[in-house]
């Protein structure tokens, strides 16, 4: 069964929405009222799933707003949703035809929800946390050469803070993971497997497709799993592309698999 899904096409003041397969189609104001009326029309026509183009911030707002009123909403970027659209012989530009192909596009490549607001938060108190973690550490390394009492005091102030802020930004952390359903059980799950509180912490941050996309497709973000790397002289070899090279990797090949179809 076809999943019912709301492309909108934004720009700065309007966001024109196209649900597929209903063909239904409705423009809104990007602003908070217009935000509400888009949310409100995409419940009338059951729609499971709205996705918006990467627009240099003007989907921001729109994007927070609706999944604080309950819309699953997935962003895309908007050079990919262009090839798939060349690609089926759409060379015409128009907002309303935009947003058709947009919704289109997330049917074809079966798009999911992700970084809802609350990802954002995360990610940055992950982040702060590890900004701290590591001038603890250079504290630490200062404190143990340190020979004059007066900048050893010094020091020892500093690192006081430092602790304090990181205890802090655990306790956000563990909360805001505790609060979402979904958060709540990967983190029970890995716990099981021996992951520590601040390794959970950065999985969920920087892998938020985790509990959403499949083992095999996570193992190919993370850049864990063996790739085909055989064109030419290279026929038959394989190799893993690690960390985050390997996530751009899997995006430039979802890229290159929309154009083609």
């Amino acid at each position: 069964m076809t999943k019912i899904v709301c492309g909108v096409d934004v720009s700065k003041r309007r966001l024109d929405a196209h649900v597929e397969p209903h063909r239904a189609f409705e423009s809104f104001v990007n602003d908070a009222s217009g935000i509400a009326e888009l949310a409100a029309f995409c419940r009338r026509n059951g729609v499971e799933l709205l996705v918006m183009e990467a627009s240099g911030g003007y989907e921001r707002t729109a994007f927070l707003l609706l999944w604080e009123a309950g819309i699953a909403c997935g962003l895309t970027n908007p050079r990919s949703v262009r090839r798939y659209a060349e690609a089926m012989g759409v060379l015409e530009k128009t907002d309303r035809l935009d947003a058709r192909i947009i919704a289109r596009f997330a049917i074809a490549k079966d798009l999911r929800p992700n970084t809802p607001p609350g990802q954002q938060r995360l990610t940055a108190l992950v982040a702060r946390l590890c900004q701290i973690t590591d001038d603890l550490v250079v504290q630490k390394q200062r404190r143990g050469s340190a020979m004059n009492p007066e900048v050893a005091a010094s020091i020892d102030e500093v690192i006081a803070l430092l602790k304090r802020q990181a205890r802090t930004l655990e306790d956000e952390i563990a909360a805001l993971i505790d609060d979402d359903p979904l958060w709540a059980c990967l983190d029970k799950a890995l716990r099981t497997k021996g992951v520590a509180d601040r390794a959970v912490a950065r999985l969920l941050a920087q892998l938020p497709e985790i509990g959403i996309y499949s083992n095999k497709a996570i193992v190919k973000l993370a850049g864990l799993a063996p790739l085909a790397d055989d064109s030419g002289a290279k026929a038959g070899k394989r190799h893993i592309r690690g960390g985050r090279a390997g996530i751009r990797h899997e995006r430039a090949r979802q890229t290159a698999s929309a154009s083609a179809g």
